[in-house]
């Protein structure tokens, strides 16, 4: 089963690239320390969405245009070490993107939104100790390090047009700031059959950004990430064939990004989402194996939604494959992407300003490991 298991967790790897559980990037996986053996992997993901919409005629003197491509692609990097210390003890190290947005309404194209932007960048180090009580029962937790900066940018009739009628023209940028929290979590094995249910909890971690806007804010931004929780299943069903899964909820709610001198309360209007995947993996011959999976995250409660995010919910399918070469392996992945349709609006008031329909994501992604 070891060849399934690893094509398994090699799709989870693809298809977390493009993750739309709020600001979700990697989806925080502690996968690699239940890896057998020494084991380090290095993966890179790429991601390549088409978000489209036409702006809402009635707040358009051009009739409503279209919007043009408001999502940019992006790139998305990750690095694992884990290490035995004993029978009973290993630990990990798990650098990941956990977070991202690249968001940017192409200036020409939509009046009403035109030249607004988003982009937040992340990186975060996470030190994993587990501890196995029997060849059942295990527990595992540790410190995480995460570096976020972020910039904004309103601007379109959208926002009620410049200071001090609207806020067209906002911008600001935080600046690079470390905050630290903890993950903590559990899990049962069967190993005979490949039985393994995993819980984890992701702390919330708090971040005071230094900040400058051109509407002359001074303080520090204090802006927290969410907790979370990944619920993580495999098992397997029949010979050389695997059935995998997981849930994941995280409290998007408490972002609240609110400069100083910004009028209009928070940029962000995030709702708590769940994401869930279900898929089946298949061992072909010893070197390899593949794997199929399905995902779902449910729409909000509204159609509307802010500019900077504008979709709302998705359904995904994948597909993934492994090559294994003695202590090496290389494990690929493809994901097709359906966001829900929604509609931007800005607070000003909250009226539909932008429809997006049909949109797509493709993502892509490699992995290479080596048990050593």
């Amino acid at each position: 089963m070891k060849n399934v298991m690893t094509a398994g967790a090699a799709l989870l790897l693809s298809t977390s690239m493009v993750q739309a559980v709020g600001l979700d990037r990697s989806g925080q996986s502690v996968g690699i320390i239940f890896e057998e053996g020494n084991y380090a992997e290095f993966s890179f993901g790429y991601v390549m969405p088409t978000v489209e919409g036409d702006d809402v005629a009635a707040f358009d003197p051009l009739g409503g245009g279209p919007t043009g491509n408001v999502a940019d692609d992006y790139g998305v990097v990750g690095f694992g070490y884990k290490r035995d210390i004993d029978e009973k003890m290993s630990f990990a190290l798990i650098i990941d993107e956990p977070y991202g947005a690249d968001i940017s309404y192409p200036v020409g194209d939509s009046v009403s939104l035109g030249g607004t932007e988003a982009v937040l960048d992340s990186i975060a180090l996470t030190g994993l100790l587990r501890y196995k009580f029997d060849e059942n029962f295990s527990i595992y937790g540790g410190v995480r390090a995460q570096a976020i900066e972020a910039s904004v940018t309103l601007d379109g009739a959208a926002y009620g047009g410049a200071a001090p009628a609207g806020v067209s023209g906002y911008s600001v940028d935080l600046d690079r700031d470390v905050g630290y929290g903890y993950t903590l979590g559990a899990a049962y094995e069967i190993p005979d059959i490949a039985l393994r249910v995993a819980l984890t909890y992701i702390s919330e971690i708090e971040h005071e950004f230094g900040t400058s806007d051109n509407f002359g804010s001074t303080a520090d931004t204090e802006v927290t990430t969410p907790q979370a929780v990944n619920l993580d299943f495999q098992t397997g069903i029949a010979a050389d064939t695997l059935l995998f899964g997981s849930v994941r909820w995280a409290e998007y709610s408490v972002v609240v990004v609110e400069p100083e001198a910004f009028p209009l309360g928070s940029l962000t209007d995030i709702d708590d989402g769940f994401g869930y995947t279900l898929g089946v993996g298949r061992r072909f011959n010893d070197v390899f194996s593949g794997s199929v999976s399905v995902g779902y995250e449910p729409e909000g409660d509204s159609d509307l939604v802010s500019p900077l995010a504008p979709t709302n919910g998705n359904y995904s399918i994948a597909v993934g494959g492994e090559y294994q070469l003695d202590d090496y392996a290389i494990s690929a992945g493809i994901r097709y992407i359906v966001p829900g349709d929604a509609s931007a609006e800005t607070g000003t008031p909250d009226t539909a300003r932008a429809d997006f329909t049909d949109s797509s994501a493709v993502a892509i992604g490699v992995k290479v490991a080596y048990n050593f």
